[in-house]
């Protein structure tokens, strides 16, 4: 894997942390994107000091740029081989209450620029000759949960449009796959009460969250030789919550 190019959005905290602290590790070189750096990433980048991870600011409500932010970002580093769409923001509310402002939001990060991103990304991987883009999604797109009708909206939508856009560009050898995480072991969910928590691991068979680190490790296997001839699906990595 040494030397392909993965762009790696949402990665400055949590998953997307983990994704890219993942993915150097199998030696690809990460474009780490990030609305601004944190110490955690920043500590990461240094551990790689031969510039393997890249840092790159840009926030993905700027939905005009982004094909010059993709043009410019592989231009300067080379063509894209892999997109982790993973980058998303979670408003929850009622939706005969929530604030238009949030649902537009919703839309334009969780929806609209993934879609973009993976346009422009997938014309660098036609000039490489292939490529993957991962789509990260939730089991929420398929279990509901109260206070998040929108959101679910939003992950349901990167199911259809992974198994589309799969047909879209096989014969392109780039394979498109979305990935359904359930609750994992973040500072999400260490903001959850004990009850509520208990209650989450108890839909469990294995009695657990999954953790972030091995969600990352699916993204890599989604990325692998292994998963050559894996595309147009969803991989769901929940602690069996959803079996």
């Amino acid at each position: 894997m040494k030397n392909k190019n993965i762009m790696v959005t949402g990665a400055s905290r949590g998953l997307g942390l983990e994704i890219t602290r993942r993915l150097a590790s199998e030696g690809f070189n990460i474009f780490a994107v990030a609305r601004k750096l944190t110490d955690e990433l920043n500590e990461l980048i240094h551990h790689y000091d031969d510039g393997q991870i890249t840092f790159h600011e840009f926030d993905l409500n700027n939905t005009d740029n982004i094909s010059t932010f993709v043009s410019q970002v592989s231009r300067s580093n080379g063509p894209l081989w892999g997109l982790v769409n993973n980058a998303a923001v979670g408003h929850d509310g009622i939706l005969p209450t929530q604030h238009d402002s949030a649902i537009e939001e919703l839309i334009r990060v969780n929806v609209q620029a993934p879609i973009l991103l993976a346009k422009y990304a997938s014309r660098s991987m036609l000039v490489g000759g292939g490529g993957r883009i991962i789509n990260v999604s939730s089991i929420i797109a398929s279990t509901g949960y109260k206070g998040l009708a929108v959101y679910a909206a939003t992950k349901s939508a990167m199911i259809g449009f992974s198994r589309s856009l799969a047909r879209d560009l096989g014969g392109a050898k780039i394979n498109v796959n979305a990935l359904a995480p359930g609750y994992m072991e973040t500072e999400m969910t260490q903001g959850l009460d004990d009850a509520k928590l208990a209650s989450v691991k108890r839909r469990s068979p294995l009695g657990s969250l999954a953790t972030t680190s091995q969600v990352a490790g699916s993204v890599a296997f989604l990325l692998s030789d292994d998963a050559t001839a894996i595309t147009g699906t969803v991989l769901t990595v929940d602690a069996g919550s959803t079996a």
